[in-house]
């Protein structure tokens, strides 16, 4: 348990981009400024820094690159660098140009601890425009199973190396160069396939306008085809500017997302540093069967790789998270992104349900409105349905249901609602239905006693189900479910004549903190009108209740977070199970790390100040524990049963026919114990 605050014991790696200033055509000088950056980077517990192209020799020097000088000023830097990290910890991808067989490659060459691992040479020589290396380079395509000579030693040499640390097994990387991404066939898409984590790639790249963007696209489509992380470092000031410029970009991806990116045209030198989640990219590929399809039809390239070995000596230290996690893992702290998600979510809502609408040949939808968050949604998906596919919203039958604990506010938001949208709205009073079940069942409360257990709370939500199926057969219509993912997660959902059940669960694929944002962007955008958006403010503002159970002496109504927890921590908690099978110590690491300090990191736009709030471990934990006996043990017969509904979030759904399948009868026992074992209580 003393790992537990170490990145490497959730299969993290600290990964840099640096971009040195560079000298021109002066080995030893750059041999310098790269040692500098790997002293920095040593001192951030840094695992890998990736290098601009040739950054030893200099990329932009032209005749120069075959001159014996400048080739045995090179040997000499290589030396330099390698003795440099035999006291530092990051493995140092650096470029160099080196004459093997009466050939010049320009190489890449990793280098740890002292020792020069292997050398990669790069394949894809640019000779257009303004590039004219094949006028000094020969292409590594074909070199497999080779050496190289190296100021004494024979290092392996080839672009069939892979790079694994013997004690680390997520620490795998590979390295291409330049061109070699901007080609149709990527070499890193088969040192992928071959097992590499880690792709990376040692860049010159002068810079055109609109050339950033084109990189960006490169390293964002790489690593979410290869499923990999891609760490790109491109040459930056002191590179010579006789017809070309330089900028410096350096970025971290992984899975196509952009973890970390270079202040680009610095005139001083830089570090860009991440950390990479290698547990969640293994996670993926698991997922994804045509990743090890390619790897089949690619030949099994692992058969043709060599495995370079070298012990990275980690010492699972507690150095922090370089690494932004999302405190909603569903909904973007971007506001263009988070409304691009919201303006999808919603239509899928509202495609999915008109589409089940029409093809019922159904009348009218049923809905129950309890003045909640959840029905106020589906409300609102099935008025924007109605009104795209041409009916009367007039055909939308909403029926608020008062039981024993319903609240003037809600109930008062339901039917104020109910109007502003212009459905047709009535009410039914389940309370003396409810008696009459409770009194036939001899249960306490029929004799006046205040007994409020699990079935005096099921009977009303059963009684309320059941009123809207009927409601459905009298009237032409289907009943639209309210529940959201999030209680699907939780089993918070009374099963059967419940609100488990319905003809389409519209809100089956969006967690319950998506739903509060797509309330707000209908508000935003004008989806509705403003009475509309002055109830929908007011539903936004109240507590989750099920109002199942009268408020107790002090007022205080019945609390869904004070009974299964917060739904912010659920739904961080279902995304890293349902997306990516993460273990739970590993989920606990990353909600301790998003959740731990309120003043830290970034909120969506736009969520509430006074909801701006922190967690310590012991909390996570505490609700981790309850949510993993909820969500594998006690829960899953409902979902196998779960009627029909649209997948929203690339997050994941629970659907039996879709996301999600498992066992009913299954046990939370390895899940509890991998907790346990691994994640302290403090």
């Amino acid at each position: 348990m003393t790992r537990f605050r170490s990145i490497h014991a959730h299969g993290m790696l600290r990964v840099a981009a640096a971009t040195p200033v560079a000298t021109v055509g002066d080995p030893a000088a750059n041999a310098a400024a790269a040692i500098a950056l790997a002293q920095q980077a040593d001192g951030r517990a840094v695992d890998l820094v990736v290098y601009p192209e040739l950054n030893l020799t200099s990329y932009a020097i032209d005749d120069l690159h075959m001159q014996a000088a400048m080739q045995r000023a090179t040997l000499a830097a290589i030396e330099q660098v390698r003795a440099a990290s035999e006291a530092l910890r990051p493995v140092l991808l650096v470029g160099a140009a080196l004459v093997r067989e009466g050939r010049l490659f320009n190489c890449a060459l990793a280098i740890a601890r002292g020792r020069v691992l292997g050398v990669v040479p790069k394949i894809f020589l640019p000779n257009y425009r303004e590039y004219y290396e094949k006028r000094w380079f020969a292409s590594g395509a074909g070199l497999t199973g080779l050496t190289i000579e190296l100021n004494g030693e024979s290092v392996p040499f080839g672009p069939d190396l892979l790079f694994a640390a013997t004690d680390l097994p997520h620490f795998v990387f590979h390295a291409e160069i330049c061109e070699d991404y901007w080609s149709p066939t990527p070499p890193s898409t088969t040192g992928a396939l071959a097992g590499a984590l880690v792709c990376c790639n040692l860049s010159a790249s002068n810079v055109v306008i609109g050339k950033s963007r084109e990189r960006m696209m490169l390293s964002a489509s790489q690593s979410a085809r290869a499923v990999c992380a891609y760490v790109y470092s491109a040459a930056g000031p002191g590179e010579s500017t006789t017809d070309l410029a330089w900028d410096g970009q350096g970025s971290v991806h992984e899975l196509g997302e952009l973890l970390a990116q270079s202040t680009r045209f610095m005139h001083d030198p830089e570090l860009v540093v991440a950390d990479v989640d290698c547990e969640r990219l293994i996670q993926e590929r698991l997922r994804t069967g045509t990743f090890g399809d390619a790897a089949i039809f690619a030949g099994r390239p692992e058969t043709r790789f060599r495995r370079i070995a070298f012990d990275h000596q980690p010492d699972f230290a507690d150095t922090g998270l370089s690494r932004a996690i999302r405190r909603f893992p569903f909904v973007p702290n971007d506001p263009a992104k988070r409304d691009e998600d919201c303006y999808e979510a919603f239509n899928i809502q509202v495609e999915g349900l008109a589409k089940r609408f029409v093809a019922a040949g159904a009348q009218r939808l049923v809905i129950g409105i309890s003045g909640g968050l959840d029905s106020t949604h589906a409300l609102l998906v099935a008025a924007k349905a109605v009104d795209r596919i041409g009916r009367d919203r007039a055909d939308i039958l909403g029926i608020t249901m008062p039981g024993f604990a319903t609240g003037t506010e809600s109930k008062g938001n339901a039917w104020a609602l109910m109007r502003a949208l212009g459905i047709t709205a009535e009410e039914i009073d389940i309370k003396p239905a409810a008696r009459q079940m409770l009194g036939d069942l001899g249960h306490p409360f029929a004799g006046g006693e205040p007994v409020y257990d699990i079935t005096f709370e099921n009977v009303q939500a059963g009684l309320r189900t059941d009123y809207l199926f009927r409601l459905a057969n009298q009237r032409a219509g289907m009943v639209v479910g309210t529940g959201d993912l999030s209680e699907l997660a939780l089993g918070w959902c009374t099963y059967g004549v419940g609100d488990q059940m319905s003809h389409y669960g519209v809100n089956a694929g969006v967690p319950k903190t998506l739903i509060q944002f797509l309330i707000r962007w209908c508000i935003d955008t004008g989806q509705y009108d403003a009475e509309t958006n002055r109830v929908l403010d007011a539903i936004l503002a109240q507590e989750i209740s099920p109002e199942l159970v009268p408020a107790d002496e002090t007022g205080a109504m019945q609390s869904t977070e004070a009974k299964i927890g917060p739904y912010p921590l659920n739904d961080f908690f279902a995304h890293y199970v349902i997306r990516h099978g993460l273990a739970p110590s590993k989920i606990a690491f990353l909600a301790w790390h998003a959740w731990q300090d309120a003043a830290a990191g970034a909120w969506p736009q736009g969520y509430p100040e006074a909801k701006r709030v922190a967690y310590d471990l012991p909390t996570i934990r505490h609700w981790l524990e309850r949510f993993l006996v909820r969500f594998f043990q006690t829960s899953q017969f409902k979902r196998s049963a779960l009627p029909n509904g649209p997948k929203v979030s690339a997050g994941g759904a629970l659907s039996p026919r879709g996301d999600w399948r498992a066992p009913s009868d299954g046990t939370a026992a390895a899940w509890l114990a991998e907790l346990e074992a691994n994640c302290p209580k403090a």
